[in-house]
């Protein structure tokens, strides 16, 4: 499996390149389907078209794919499983985007795309929420809309959380000693990462692709 795990998107030359050589080939030849659902609770329908369209503050529709898509988690129970697992097996890429981390992942499990993650050809990029969902937990301080069965509990593709915008002069929540704090109350590692930073993983195997800051956090 493939992931490319960022905090504000496709911000750098670094990150770009990290994506085009997970995909194997230029964006240029590569179809995208981009999930705007983690916006919904905090964002709204506005926010959630910002992505869609590329108009965004965390570049991932607007970086020039060969074709875009977009794939709405909540509408996929009544669409049916036939009819929507084929754009997801043709696409090269899924963009999740930020938002709710715990909301993505109820409807990441309800729609079904949970359970296909660990088949997929795609490469899988997230923002902020859409790379914390990924984790075993994403921590109570980013807890805000309350799943069915409470808790902080995330997706557990990989084995480390993600605690992201470090250090942002917008986010003075997210300080490097906010961070701290968070990984000391989670069971497992954490990345701390700024928006110049991502985590390129496949198989399990972790490489920091950063041209700004970032800390390894231990329980």
């Amino acid at each position: 499996m493939k992931l490319l795990l960022t905090s504000a998107g496709v911000t750098n030359e670094s990150i770009r390149g990290a994506l085009v050589d997970l995909l194997g080939r230029p964006l240029s030849e590569a179809n995208a389907l981009v999930v705007p659902t983690a916006v919904h609770p905090m964002g709204g329908p506005a926010a959630a078209w910002r992505v869609a369209s590329g108009r965004s503050r965390t570049p991932l529709a607007e970086l020039g794919w060969k074709s875009l898509g977009v794939l709405e988690l909540t509408a996929l129970p009544s669409v049916g499983r036939e009819r929507w697992l084929p754009w997801v097996e043709e696409a090269d890429a899924l963009l999740l985007s930020g938002g709710d981390s715990l909301y993505l992942a109820h409807w990441m499990r309800e729609s079904g795309l949970a359970e296909l993650l660990p088949s997929l050809e795609a490469v899988v990029v997230g923002v902020s929420a859409g790379s914390m969902v990924m984790a075993p937990w994403v921590g109570e301080e980013f807890v805000d809309w309350t799943p069915p069965t409470g808790g902080d509990t995330a997706l557990g593709v990989v084995d480390f959380a993600v605690f992201p915008h470090l250090d942002h002069p917008d986010c003075p929540e997210n300080s490097t000693a906010d961070a701290i704090a968070w990984a000391a109350r989670l069971p497992c590692p954490g990345y701390a990462i700024d928006d110049e930073t991502a985590l390129r993983v496949v198989d399990g195997t972790v490489e920091v692709v950063s041209e700004g800051a970032w800390r390894l956090l231990t329980p």
